[in-house]
């Protein structure tokens, strides 16, 4: 049996301290284990990764803000990276593990299909990965799987496909607190549209996953309308980590469509707010054979997200060197604990 990929976990957020634990957990299998630890955070740096994520017994690897000197120290097969949403205000970081020789599997949401927003920076990456011999790519629950990749996977039993439409209703009340406050949890209409004005706001990936599943069928299109709305709360709700009131903002509404003609070809539809109610991922494919997929109750983000980065650390390491996206790796899925 191969040695075990070892791991550098890079961001120790609320994902980043669940994907180090799932490493840990899934040390028994002899696939990976957890080499070394990496955040700017000085109440993390210094401290046990085993204490930082509620264990009882050390694991033996501390958190380090010296990213450099972590990669030199352990010399990863893959770092797991979890730090931001935006691809420019991570580049760096990136070029960094890449340069040290690991495999990067990220959460990063512009890194799942960068090729739109930041050509130069993907084209960069592509080219540091491949002089280093390393596979770059971006993943996650959404973008990554839930309307992407699974969507792709389902178009694999079809002659021929017309036309795609993805949903995804999301509880966010069931959610991590930074993510109901990316949707705008508890924020007035007026909060919501200023911070929908800055471009940074709501869910990041939505473009991705269009251009992903676009780019994977060979479509391409002549518009691409998308929109995002506020979902009003209609009576007041509470989560462990926001109150919403009535006539507040819930979370978001957000759409998108690939044209061509006139004709949408592509719509993705994603509804993420407290107090969702019948929480779904559905995926309808217009085609021979037509192919109707609807996941009951919904993907849990916060644990597919882990998933997706852990499982996808042994598919990067087999993968030939350079930026890619999902659709470029084999199907994702899961390795045993034991």
């Amino acid at each position: 049996m191969p040695s075990p990929l070892r791991i550098v976990q890079y961001g120790l957020g609320p994902i980043g301290q669940a994907t180090a634990r799932s490493v840990l957990e899934k040390s028994t299998s002899e696939r990976v284990r957890l080499a070394g630890a990496i955040d700017i955070d000085p109440d993390k740096v210094g401290r046990d990764v085993a204490d930082l994520i509620g264990l009882d017994a050390s694991c033996g690897v501390t958190v380090s803000d010296d990213a450099e000197s972590v990669l030199a120290e352990t010399a990863p097969d893959v770092v797991l990276h979890t730090t931001t949403s935006f691809l420019d205000e991570m580049h760096e970081q990136l070029r960094t593990c890449a340069r040290a020789g690991a495999h990067v599997v990220s959460s990063t949401e512009e890194l799942a299909y960068p090729y739109d927003r930041h050509p130069d920076l993907a084209d960069d990456l592509d080219a540091t990965a491949r002089e280093h011999g390393v596979t770059v790519v971006g993943t996650g629950v959404n973008p990554g799987y839930a309307m992407d990749t699974l969507a792709l996977t389902a178009t694999g039993a079809c002659q021929d496909v017309q036309q795609i439409s993805v949903e995804r209703l999301v509880n966010a009340g069931a959610r991590r607190g930074p993510l109901q406050e990316k949707v705008g949890a508890g924020l007035s209409a007026d909060a919501f549209a200023e911070k929908k004005a800055t471009g940074t706001f709501g869910h990041i990936g939505l473009r991705e996953s269009l251009l992903m599943l676009a780019d994977g069928l060979g479509w391409s299109f002549d518009q691409i309308d998308e929109r995002l709305d506020p979902v009003i709360a209609e009576k007041s709700v509470e989560t462990p980590h926001a109150a919403v009131a009535r006539d507040e903002v819930a979370g978001i509404h957000h759409t998108i469509t690939g044209h061509v003609d006139s004709e949408i070809l592509l719509s993705l539809d994603l509804k993420m707010y407290v107090g969702a109610r019948e929480e779904h991922d559905r995926v309808h494919v217009e085609g021979n054979p037509p192919v109707d997929l609807k996941i009951r109750g919904g993907i849990f983000g916060d644990t597919a997200t882990v998933a997706m980065l852990v499982n996808t650390a042994p598919l990067a390491a087999e993968a030939r060197s350079g930026l890619h996206t999902m659709k470029d790796l084999p199907v994702p899925r899961a390795f045993a604990t034991r």
